[in-house]
């Protein structure tokens, strides 16, 4: 939303996040934007209490790999949630819309497949200034929110039957 500032958070209301393993994937496409999500995301992840050796990271070629490779994490890690970060940037043909709806529908499989959540990182933007705006310009950035994200759905996947509070 262009109101909001993605980089807000109160961490009175989130869950600690030092017994939590977290992955993240990263898109090589449109790295000055994937990058600056993906620091944003450690930066909060740590800062929330994350231990730094409980964080691993990969990169793919782009965000249509996402799927593939959190897939991958997913099943050769132990992790409490994966954040999946990318940027797709509206062109001239309907590519665009191909590979945001595929990684869309891939993480929503992931999600429901698997007991780890997939949390969406990927800026699909009409401008090159949009995705700029969301990962670490005058919008904030869309890496802390969403690692604000996976801290609480990391809460609510270890808190079994007896559900967790989070701050709602």
């Amino acid at each position: 939303m262009a109101t909001t500032n993605l980089s807000y958070y109160d961490k009175t209301t989130i869950p600690n996040a030092k017994p939590f393993r977290f992955g993240i994937v990263v898109s090589e496409w449109n790295p000055e934007i994937t990058n600056n999500l993906q620091q944003g995301a450690i930066d909060t992840l740590l800062d929330c209490g994350a231990l730094k050796e409980n964080i691993t990271s990969w990169n793919v070629p782009g965000s249509f790999e996402l799927v593939f490779g959190c897939k991958k994490m997913i099943k050769t890690q132990n992790l409490d949630a994966v954040i999946a970060i990318g940027n797709v940037i509206q062109g001239e043909t309907k590519h665009f819309d191909f590979v945001c709806e595929g990684v869309t529908q891939g993480i929503v499989d992931l999600n429901i497949k698997y007991d780890v959540p997939v949390i969406f990182c990927v800026l699909t933007d009409n401008t090159k200034q949009q995705s700029i705006d969301r990962s670490g310009g005058k919008l904030g950035n869309k890496g802390i929110e969403c690692a604000v994200a996976a801290i609480k759905m990391a809460a609510i996947k270890n808190s079994g039957s007896k559900g967790v509070s989070i701050g709602f």
